[in-house]
């Protein structure tokens, strides 16, 4: 299937991660052209050559998502190098494992500005070019932890909560204008977030992390964590010509994992 995006610039916030890289290395694979944003400069590079060893396009751009100054300049350069922003990945860090009370203001302040603000003043920066050519993809990555909170992820369940109502909203003002915006979530995908997460319940717990990984596996229909490049399919998919009538949704990428309906 020709997914239609070759040519298309795509910008992947947090593209030097696990589900990032995969994200930017399956749209590069359809032939987009990609900048590969992480505050890592050494993690961008990283899949940008891969992109590149691989005969696609991309570029690394060292980027702190909290810092929304930097928005305007590295949307520039992006603009003058790649062209113009038709796909956006809104893909940003998770918070460090703790309770959702007894949080210092200061710390969801600090939390807010780099996983909802951020992405709310980036995809603002972006939506009048979106507009003006008739065509673009939002699609922003969350958690699971929207549909079934995750125990001792507080701030990551209610700060990612969020970011499907500003989606779903959002939908409905682009929709007319060739926009989608959709969200996805990640169940229990192979990256190192999913490895510090059973580590850290491990220790919390006083139990070997084998065990842990191993019941966690054992609560996932389909026998196993997801692979970083299956999530970046998906993605892919939504960022498409073809899902241009996909959205406002909230995807599930978790191998049945989220029990609800």
């Amino acid at each position: 299937m020709d997914l239609g995006i070759s040519g298309k610039t795509a910008l992947v916030l947090g593209g030097g991660g696990g589900l990032g890289g995969a994200i930017a290395r399956e749209l590069a694979a359809e032939g987009a052209k990609v900048a590969v944003a992480d505050i890592s400069p050494e993690y961008a590079q990283k899949t940008a050559d891969e992109i590149n060893g691989t005969g696609g396009v991309a570029q690394a751009f060292t980027w702190d998502l909290a810092d929304v100054s930097q928005i305007d300049p590295q949307v520039e350069a992006i603009e003058k190098t790649l062209g113009p922003v038709d796909i956006l990945v809104n893909n940003t860090g998770g918070p460090a494992p703790s309770p959702v009370s007894g949080q210092s203001t200061q710390l969801w302040a600090d939390q807010f500005q780099g996983m909802v603000l951020s992405v709310v003043a980036l995809t603002d920066r972006i939506l009048p070019g979106m507009r003006e050519r008739g065509w673009g993809r939002i699609v922003t990555s969350t958690s699971s932890g929207v549909i079934s909170p995750i125990p001792n992820l507080g701030l990551s369940n209610a700060l990612r909560s969020t970011l499907l109502g500003w989606s779903k909203t959002l939908a409905a003002e682009v929709g007319r204008d060739g926009i989608t915006s959709n969200i996805v979530l990640p169940g229990r995908v192979a990256t190192g977030r999913i490895k510090f997460l059973d580590e850290a319940k491990a220790k919390r717990e006083n139990r070997p992390v084998d065990e842990v990984t191993a019941e966690s596996v054992s609560s996932i229909p389909v026998g196993r964590y997801g692979e970083p490049e299956e999530y970046g399919k998906v993605v892919t998919f939504l960022a498409s010509q073809a899902a241009s009538y996909v959205t406002g949704s909230v995807i599930r990428i978790d191998g049945g994992y989220v029990s609800s309906i």
